[in-house]
């Protein structure tokens, strides 16, 4: 895998898809590395003519991070958003949107199409308001506005996080059952994933890049980010919003008030979904996506095989 040099830092990327195709530079969720999206969901966007960037972004993955600002107090960033104060996080999602507008720079790239799930919608939306001639179009799932006075996240769902996981390193099966659960009580109601399957996913990114004190930072991050409402309301450029309508922790009326705030934003509710990306309904979104880069005029290539299409002259990722 190749890494390139975006706003400081190493950044680790993965290129697929129709070598000429559009590109679309996909941001997951928080603590997701670029194995992490379903690789069914990187076919259906492929067949669909775009020439997909997928990237570990900081404090994640392979690419480098903020080590040397420890783990965050989580309490502190709390107190210092609700009171207005400077947040002790050590970077912002402000921070992270520059490595994406820095990246596509980087690829060889003026503009990109821009899909983003739960933080990473958050970090897209950011991206389109701060470096808005980098985004051509914005698919933004299961995210939120950031306004204080949205639903919170189910009961259920608060008590689901709230419950500590053991330790991998004294037990790993133990540690994987826990995190099974957690993601299962969180995602799709409608399409419950196979235990084992998601299973041997989470071990398999674990043995690639194992990083809590990054996710921690990358939630800190996220803690302190502010309201975008006021923002988004200058964006002018083809925007869709998709939100499960049973969606546990970012609930269906943050989706609804981020297609609120954008002027001629798209919201498509998905019924069945939750906070995850089921695979029942892969095709349906990457057919989104495509209708939402065409209002752009993108010009896609039908039928495009899924490969390394076209990757920049880097080096490989550390550990790769």
């Amino acid at each position: 895998m190749p890494i390139v040099s975006a706003n400081g830092l190493k950044i680790c990327v993965e290129q697929y898809g129709a070598r000429r195709g559009a590109p679309l530079v996909l941001i997951n969720a928080l603590g997701m590395q670029l194995t992490s999206w379903p690789t069914s969901f990187l076919d259906h966007l492929a067949e669909r003519g775009f020439r997909l960037i997928v990237f570990d972004p900081r404090d994640a993955g392979l690419s480098e991070g903020a080590e040397a600002a420890g783990r965050p107090g989580m309490a502190g960033v709390l107190a210092a958003r609700l009171l207005g104060l400077r947040s002790p996080a050590p970077y912002t999602l402000s921070d992270m949107a520059a490595d994406v507008a820095a990246l596509i720079g980087a690829m060889g790239l003026e503009s990109a199409h821009v899909l983003g799930v739960s933080m990473g919608g958050t970090i897209a939306q950011l991206l389109a308001i701060e470096h808005p001639a980098r985004v051509r179009s914005l698919t933004i799932i299961s995210s939120t506005s950031g306004r204080l006075t949205l639903p919170r996240a189910s009961r259920a769902a608060r008590a689901a996080l709230a419950v500590p996981l053991p330790d991998p390193a004294a037990d790993m099966q133990s540690y994987l059952d826990a995190v099974v659960r957690l993601l299962v009580s969180l995602g799709s109601p409608g399409w419950t994933p196979d235990p084992e399957e998601l299973r041997a996913r989470i071990r398999a990114d674990m043995q690639r890049a194992w990083r809590p004190d990054g996710v921690a930072r990358q939630r800190a991050a996220m803690l302190a980010a502010p309201g975008r409402e006021r923002q988004l309301a200058r964006l002018r450029l083809p925007v869709t919003v998709i939100h499960g309508r049973q969606d546990p922790l970012h609930r269906i009326e943050a989706g609804r008030a981020v297609a609120a705030a954008i002027p001629g934003a798209e919201m498509v509710e998905i019924d069945g979904m939750g906070h995850d990306l089921p695979e029942p309904v892969l095709g349906e979104i990457a057919g989104i996506v495509a209708r939402t880069a065409a209002r752009a005029g993108a010009r896609l290539l039908p039928g495009a095989p899924l490969d390394a299409g076209a990757p920049p002259p880097v080096a490989p990722c550390p550990g790769a």
